[in-house]
């Protein structure tokens, strides 16, 4: 599943984690162009940027040679997925606000591709009601959030506000590119369910310790395959979240198959909002 991806890096101490996004994002075959905005120029450099990508760094809304060529334009036409990662409170806001101040503002308001952002910011930034409001602006525009997490930040304090590990935001951006290849499926126009949004997760996760060994269960998703195909014929438009197992998908039912509870999380957050969220799928306990 090789896409191309444009990451835009924000300023912010989690920016180092983005050269490993890179790094990760190229070993599962993804194209990756880069955009950091001035800020981010602060934290890590261009060139350990395009040494990791394999390209030109992008940073100039006014760059003379690429805006010839209308190049912010391309840029956010090129990829099949945009992760904005770190997402600082500043940039979440200019893109909340439809703001056009800089070439990665520009870009976030320039394109009609799915946008994955990673926020990473001090907690009592992210808990101010302003940063919520403009989340919730983002998400009721489609944008879709991996994170944060809770932790000790290098501000010497602790609460949400941690980018999301690489291996979450990898997870979350795969789900999120095989739910937006997806055709949608028509909502049933009858039925006690009818125009609802139904999530459920079916089936065992399985979690690696090897390249060949596993931890998993004997869950068979029977039971949450079942739910789902009844809330199907109840009108819903419904979205299964599976594991892996050995059961057709429900007929009329958008399946987004996963392997890692990591990967089920991240699905499923994706999937939300929903006005009825069935969990039913065995998730392995244990944590690589």
């Amino acid at each position: 599943m090789a896409k191309n991806i444009l990451l835009i890096i924000s300023g912010g101490i989690a920016a180092y984690k983005a050269l490993e996004l890179i790094r990760r994002l190229r070993e599962r075959g993804h194209g990756v162009r880069v955009v950091m905005s001035a800020a981010a120029g602060e934290f890590i450099t261009p060139l350990s940027v395009a040494a990791l990508s394999g390209q030109p760094v992008h940073g100039d809304l006014f760059s003379l040679t690429e805006e010839a060529a209308m190049g912010h334009i391309e840029l956010s036409r090129a990829a099949d997925l945009i992760i904005v990662a770190p997402a600082s409170a500043d940039l979440i806001a200019k893109a909340a606000q439809g703001l056009a101040s800089d070439l990665a503002a520009t870009l976030l308001l320039a394109t009609d591709t799915r946008v994955l952002y990673a926020p990473s910011m001090n907690v009592r930034m992210w808990l101010n009601p302003a940063t919520q409001r403009n989340v919730a602006v983002l998400r009721q525009d489609g944008a879709a959030f991996v994170g944060p997490g809770d932790g000790a930040m290098a501000c010497g304090e602790f609460g949400p506000g941690r980018m999301a590990e690489v291996p979450e935001i990898i997870a979350a951006a795969e789900a999120l590119l095989e739910q937006s290849c997806k055709i949608a499926l028509p909502t049933a126009a009858s039925g006690p369910l009818a125009g609802r949004h139904v999530v459920i997760t079916s089936g065992p996760t399985h979690e690696p310790i090897d390249p060949v060994r596993y931890i998993a269960n004997r869950s068979s998703g029977r039971q949450g395959h079942a739910l789902a195909a009844a809330a199907q014929a109840a009108g819903a438009r419904v979205t299964l979240v599976s594991g892996p197992v050995a059961l057709p998908p429900p007929s009329g039912v958008h399946v987004v198959g996963i392997e890692t509870a990591r990967d089920m999380l991240a699905a499923t957050s994706i999937a939300l909002p929903a006005d009825i969220f069935i969990a039913a799928a065995a998730v392995a306990e244990f944590d690589s």
